[in-house]
């Protein structure tokens, strides 16, 4: 049997099809309060897969210092590029 069709606003991300996503974005909360909310669901749902299991291992704390190295390299991409040793001819 068949289930009933989903709104496309009720949809996770990696479930929207590529013409649906300006639908998709059209009802998403962008208020100060829905992006928090995002945040904090975004946050519980890692939390959940990653760190609050029975037989848990390295792997999410792992990921989210990985995450943490990528994006502080990024901050810093403008200062470390001038920092390079040049060549003088």
């Amino acid at each position: 049997m068949l289930s009933p069709p989903v709104a496309i606003v009720e949809k996770r991300l990696m479930d929207v099809k590529l013409g649906e996503l300006g639908t998709w974005l059209g009802g998403r909360d962008f208020t100060p309060n829905g992006i928090i909310a995002s945040v904090r669901r975004g946050h519980d749902r890692y939390y959940n897969k990653y760190i609050n299991v029975k037989k848990g291992g390295i792997g999410g704390v792992a990921m989210l210092l990985a995450g943490y190295v990528a994006l502080s390299y990024l901050w810093e991409y403008d200062h470390l590029k001038h920092d390079r040793w040049r060549k003088y001819h």
